[in-house]
């Protein structure tokens, strides 16, 4: 007569104690996977910022990460009533840049930096956003002279650079606190904006006593703000009474 073997789940269930044992080898188990996931592949590198020069920097596109080196021509929070930064403008032999930051750096104008940053517009002003982090002083300093400028020339190609213009007033003081004020000049070209940013320390009565026809140089950022070219003296130095 044959003999008869149960089948497995009818000994384990026959078999209290093997029952108990292989439930807590598998509970010893599966803690182990829970604790040791596999790890997540690691982030792609960041490919490093390009270094290029002024120039061709402005020309990369917007949200691009930029490399540049040059000498500060705007001192940091000089435009802060206006474009709500404490940021500082830069130049090299090809061109200049706004470099927007939150934070104001110690530094003044003929510093040597080199900055890495994103570039950006604001009101179709070409910028560079940057974080402390980016910017490194560099050795030395440099005085740049500004570019003579003819008034109806100052357009895309000086934008972001130190430019000198001269002319008889057209249009006198106009308020556009708590941002500015506006005068108006012409050479004969053609008509440009002189604004003053309320942040760079001008005596607001003097600017209400020129009077139109009055010929005034002034020295200044080439700026744009939408439509509007417009020529910005950093400090009362740079706007001269003829």
């Amino acid at each position: 007569m044959p003999t008869f073997t149960p089948s497995l789940s009818r000994r384990l269930s026959s078999t209290p104690w093997l029952r108990s044992t292989l439930a807590a080898a598998l509970l010893a188990v599966v803690p182990a996977y829970a604790d040791n996931p596999t790890p997540a592949a690691a982030p792609p590198a960041q490919a490093p910022a390009k270094k290029l020069n002024i120039s061709k920097a402005r020309a990369e596109a917007t949200g691009a990460t930029v490399t540049i080196e040059g000498t500060v021509t705007v001192a940091p929070g000089a435009f802060t009533s206006a474009l709500e930064d404490q940021g500082f403008a830069v130049q090299d032999g090809t061109a200049g840049v706004y470099v927007k930051m939150a934070e104001k750096q110690s530094f003044g104008v003929g510093t040597q930096v080199r900055v890495t940053g994103v570039l950006d517009e604001q009101n179709k002003l070409r910028t560079l956003k940057a974080e402390p982090s980016g910017v490194t002083v560099l050795k030395g300093t440099k005085k740049l002279s500004p570019t003579k400028v003819g008034t109806g020339a100052v357009n895309e190609s000086v934008e972001g650079q130190l430019i000198q213009v001269k002319g008889k007033i057209t249009k006198t003081f106009q308020d556009d606190s708590p941002y500015g004020y506006k005068l108006y000049i012409d050479d004969g070209s053609g008509e440009i904006q002189i604004f003053v940013h309320v942040s760079a320390g001008f005596d607001k009565a003097a600017l209400q006593a020129l009077a139109a026809g009055k010929e005034i140089q002034v020295v200044g950022f080439g700026a744009q703000y939408e439509t509007t070219y417009e020529v910005a003296p950093r400090s009362p130095a740079d706007l001269i009474a003829k």
